[in-house]
């Protein structure tokens, strides 16, 4: 299987499984954080995913502190996100935009502090404000450019219609855009309940239909094992997972599937589950949050199984 995708008209070259750091800084740091990213560049990944609002920026500071002790900037390519709502207690509301321009400088300069880096990657506005123009918001990334803060930007959780609004004033003005979109997808989310927070887009519809026809923009799916839903179920019953908002007969169904394709390819729960990215009819970068260097291992064995389309017709 491809071990790489090449991200169209970039010098980017990724690992078709990203290294998610959700839980850097609350479940892992430190040596711990050095075994993860370290295994995860031995077995060949590079894309290591971030965000100025994971674990209130402990995330971003665990993944600077890796760069620093390691020297290994230079064999990873670093993706952050900036322009999430407030997110500092239960009572916040993620409906109210924080994406101005002025938030957005802020939102960098201290991801760029917390990394030790010069210049991000990627960067990815990490939610979308309806309210502003898209003209606006590809001018702010259009300037961090300018200045070397970035290489290149993205977005997440932007609807389709406005990335292609986004996408046609790129074109108009000679700008690369979005080189990556960064939403909901995973083996479950065809049959799951909708989860609680609305601000979350998921790729389905319109915006399933953009990326078919846009592959210069790169899908990067969170939530890429659904939560652990087919983990729970299959490893724990029923009981494990009823509260699960994946928890529906027909999710059921794509368990039992599951089982059988662990059997067929002497494979795990993690890489049956990442493998459906790999049938899709355009490329995908699932984000995989790992608990441990074992994880890591397992997650990219995935890449060395053949699975075929057929598997997930379900």
């Amino acid at each position: 299987m491809k071990k790489r995708i090449e991200i169209p008209n970039t010098d980017l070259s990724v690992c078709p499984i990203g290294l998610g750091t959700v839980n850097a800084g609350l479940a892992w740091s430190g040596a711990d954080a050095d075994r993860i990213f370290d295994t995860y560049l031995d077995y060949g990944g590079n894309l290591i995913d971030t965000a100025r609002v994971y674990a209130s920026g402990r995330s971003e500071q665990v993944v600077g502190d890796w760069l620093r002790r390691s020297g290994k900037r230079g064999k990873a390519i670093i993706v952050t996100k900036g322009g999430h709502p407030k997110f500092d207690s239960p009572d916040d509301d993620l409906h109210i935009p924080r994406m101005t321009d002025a938030d957005m400088r802020s939102d960098i300069e201290i991801s760029l502090r917390a990394l030790g880096i010069d210049c991000i990657d990627i960067y990815f506005y990490h939610r979308d404000n309806r309210n502003q123009s898209v003209e606006s918001e590809i001018e702010t990334m259009e300037r961090f450019v300018k200045e070397g803060k970035i290489r290149y930007y993205a977005c997440s959780n932007w609807n389709a219609d406005r990335i292609i609004l986004a996408d046609a004033y790129c074109r108009e003005k000679g700008y690369r855009g979005f080189i990556a979109d960064q939403a909901l997808m995973n083996l479950g989310m065809k049959y799951m309940n909708p989860l609680q927070d609305d601000t979350l887009v998921y790729i389905k519809g319109d915006l399933y239909k953009y990326h078919l026809e846009n592959p210069q923009n790169l899908v990067m799916p969170y939530m890429g094992v659904a939560s652990g839903f087919f983990h729970g179920y299959i490893n724990r019953g029923i009981e494990a997972v009823r509260s699960s908002p994946y928890c529906t007969e027909r999710n059921i169904e794509v368990a039992e599937r599951c089982k059988q394709l662990m059997e067929k390819y002497s494979a795990s729960v993690s890489q049956v589950v990442l493998g459906f990215f790999t049938q899709q009819e355009f490329a995908c970068a699932p984000l995989y949050g790992p608990k441990n260097a074992a994880q890591v291992v397992e997650a990219l064995g995935t890449l060395d199984i053949d699975f075929v389309k057929s598997d997930y017709d379900i």
